[in-house]
């Protein structure tokens, strides 16, 4: 059983008979579910990842003023919940503290994303780091009535405002080509293989970065990155594919190869979108011509490798 589908199957048996005996004042104001950091929030949790802060338990969101009501006493009574389900057993770790149990809402936000409520100012969205907004709307809601939680996550849902993203599609565009289309074969032909091996990673990452941006959906923590992007509809299994050949192949030319051809995807995705129309096989000449497509005046003006 996977730890999402454990996690609801556990509110249900016990977080809602808790609240409706305990807090029935308050039962359709509890948000459930679990959102956050683990390999269980994405679906991606296996043997492995049982043998820490893994197992039975979920997170309740209360609004501001319901958790200065009532929040202490819903996480007492949370704690006594019992702590094996199904015959698993959480394991916490030293790090684990948080991930399930009791939340303010804009607590819970803030601690995930820096801001209590959807940014604002487009700076303020630039400024948000992918894996964080990943986390914040990865997993599954369980149950809100009450909506306040859902109405914020809905929101950050609705991915970047098309500048902040034009900003960082364009600067993937510089990055993905200084290192795979340019540094990559130049540091093998001298031999160097430290930065030819850096300089592949680098694309990879940023080559999944660039399809979640296009697909508009947030990149997750790099663990999550490969896996995730397997589920993307534009390129994302077929560069899940040719990821895994270009790290196993021990020919360079073949990985150089690959490299170019998925510069060649990306480019012809950005023709789609309408978000460039460079002639060039460099995907450099693409980073300042998808930055000229920026509205608003103050991004226009960042450097393009800024994104």
């Amino acid at each position: 059983m996977q730890g999402i589908e454990l996690s609801e199957q556990y509110y249900l048996s016990y977080g809602v008979k808790m609240i409706e005996e305990k807090f029935p004042e308050f039962k359709n104001r509890i948000a459930a579910g679990l959102v956050g950091e683990g390999s269980e929030c994405y679906g991606f949790d296996d043997d492995v990842s049982q043998d820490h802060d893994w197992g039975p338990g979920f997170c309740l969101w209360l609004n501001e003023d319901d958790y200065r009501t009532i929040g202490q006493q819903l996480e007492l009574e949370y704690e006594k919940l019992p702590g094996t389900f199904k015959g698993y057993n959480r394991l916490l770790s030293r790090w684990g503290s948080g991930r399930v149990g009791v939340h303010g809402i804009g607590e819970f936000y803030r601690r995930g994303i820096g801001v209590s409520d959807v940014p604002d100012t487009l700076e303020k969205w630039l400024n948000l780091p992918e894996e964080f907004l990943s986390k914040c709307t990865n997993g599954k809601v369980f149950f809100d009535s009450f909506g306040e939680f859902t109405k914020i996550r809905n929101k950050l849902m609705e991915f970047y405002p098309e500048d902040v993203r034009l900003v960082k599609i364009a600067g993937k565009c510089m990055t993905c080509a200084q290192s795979g289309q340019y540094n990559f074969m130049r540091s093998v032909r001298r031999k160097q293989y430290f930065p030819a091996l850096y300089a592949q990673t680098q694309f990879c990452s940023d080559i999944i970065s660039m399809v979640f941006l296009l697909n508009r959906h947030y990149t997750p923590f790099y663990k999550w990155k490969h896996m995730a992007v397997a589920s993307l509809p534009i390129l994302g299994r077929f560069l899940f594919e040719n990821i895994d050949f270009l790290i196993a192949s021990d020919d360079y030319k073949k990985k150089e190869s690959i490299i170019e051809d998925r510069c060649a995807q990306v480019i012809k995705e950005l023709y789609n979108q309408g978000i460039s129309d460079s002639k060039s096989d460099f995907l450099l000449d693409h980073g300042p011509v998808v930055h000229s497509k920026i509205c608003d005046v103050a991004l226009k003006q960042r450097d393009v490798w800024l994104g």
